[in-house]
């Protein structure tokens, strides 16, 4: 493979909240003493997906893994300064999802709530009687049901959980560098390093794609293939007046349209997947205006009267890592390379389900197995075999 400047036990591809957590959770092992590299190309963050998110977590999936990742996520959340890091404040809202039905949704909401409390979730079915009582504010005349996790659920800030998870693997040994990976290299069926677009040459024993939206590219340059393209997310800030009594007891609303709204702080923040017509593979950080007009506003105003006058303060896009297959992560090893590790492809999923990621990767590496939650459903085999895992609850 020619010379390299360094050798690694793992190089992870980068360095943001999944490659973060997967660097911490590995470097903090006691059966693990190699030596770990984390390569990020923006070190500031600025365009990650983890900085852009609306960082928020829940339980109300309908694929029982799910369930369990997210229910390992949020109890990791609560116990962040005693197991990560003792100075950090992520300002956790633990005031649940609200996910809505009209008649057409409310088998599924009451099939996926089955699952959910199978699972432990705290999730409280909700007739419209029940909805129109505790939501005064919201309009309930076309909905059949509603479910909100009166537990395990809510908001906080990505941005300081990922420097967390970031700052402790620094502190655990894990070494940090700026940088573009070009190439892969491979020799065979084997992974051997990375070159960097300025030049420098690293070996590895296994390598970790935890690159985001950059992840297909990645996979590319080692010859192999994943359906995950990224997919541009617009999310507006709003002000509404006269609004306590909303933001005092709204939750993450989830709209049977797919639109949602949740609190924060003296504003709202919202947004909705585009319609599959616009929502095209998306490299770009332009803020679509006119969904907020179009579709968003006019939604909001439906379920709530009071959002007819509302005013944008602020809008931002960031982006999804969509798996086209089943909008679900893909982890683990390559079935041939079996080197080169996914973690990639998380639809939105990823933040809240950084902590059980990383957990799972890192016991893979070290063990060549998973220990904790058996994540193989995941595995890159249905990516081969065309087989997807169906979600039904993607927001």
């Amino acid at each position: 493979m020619g010379s390299v400047d360094e050798n690694y036990d793992v190089i992870i591809v980068g360095g943001a909240v999944i490659g973060s957590s997967i660097a911490w959770h590995l470097t903090g092992r006691d059966d693990f003493n190699g030596r770990v590299l984390v390569i990020e190309k923006d070190s500031t963050y600025e365009f990650c997906s983890t900085a852009l998110s609306a960082a928020s977590i829940r339980q109300q999936f309908s694929t029982p893994i799910n369930i369990e990742m997210s229910a390992y996520g949020i109890q990791f959340l609560r116990n962040l300064k005693r197991d990560l890091d003792p100075d950090v404040d992520i300002a956790l809202h633990e005031k649940g999802y609200l996910i809505l039905a009209t008649d057409q949704g409310r088998d599924i909401l009451r099939q996926n709530h089955a699952t959910q409390t199978e699972f432990g979730g705290d999730i409280v079915w909700m007739e419209p009687d029940d909805l129109a009582a505790k939501y005064p504010w919201m309009n309930t005349s076309d909905l059949a049901a509603g479910c909100w996790g009166r537990t395990g659920e809510g908001w906080f800030d990505a941005y300081c959980l990922m420097q967390s998870f970031r700052k402790q693997a620094r502190r655990l040994g894990a070494d940090y560098i700026d940088g573009e990976v070009v190439e892969v290299m491979r020799d065979g069926d084997q992974v051997t390093g990375v070159v960097l677009k300025d030049g420098r040459r690293f070996g590895c024993g296994q390598l970790v794609n935890a690159a985001g939206t950059g992840g297909s590219k990645v996979a590319r340059m080692a010859g192999l293939e994943i359906p995950v393209e990224p997919r541009k997310r617009c999310i507006f800030v709003f002000n509404c007046r006269d609004a306590e009594d909303i933001s005092a007891s709204c939750p993450m609303l989830i709209d049977p349209s797919g639109l949602y709204v949740r609190p924060e702080g003296e504003f709202f923040i919202t947004g909705i997947a585009p319609p599959k017509d616009r929502d095209p593979e998306c490299w770009d950080f332009d803020v679509d205006h006119s969904l907020f007009d179009d579709i968003i506003w006019p939604g909001l105003y439906e379920r709530c009267e009071r959002f007819e006058a509302i005013k944008v303060v602020n809008a931002w896009a960031g982006h999804y890592s969509y798996n086209l297959l089943d909008q679900n992560a893909i982890l683990g090893r390559h079935t041939d390379v079996k080197n080169f590790i996914f973690a990639n492809g998380f639809s939105g999923h990823g933040l809240q389900q950084s902590p059980a990621v990383g957990r799972g990767i890192a016991e893979l590496i070290a063990t060549n197995g998973y220990e904790t939650l058996d994540l193989s459903v995941f595995g890159y085999e249905r990516i081969r075999d065309n087989a997807p895992v169906l979600e039904l609850n993607v927001i």
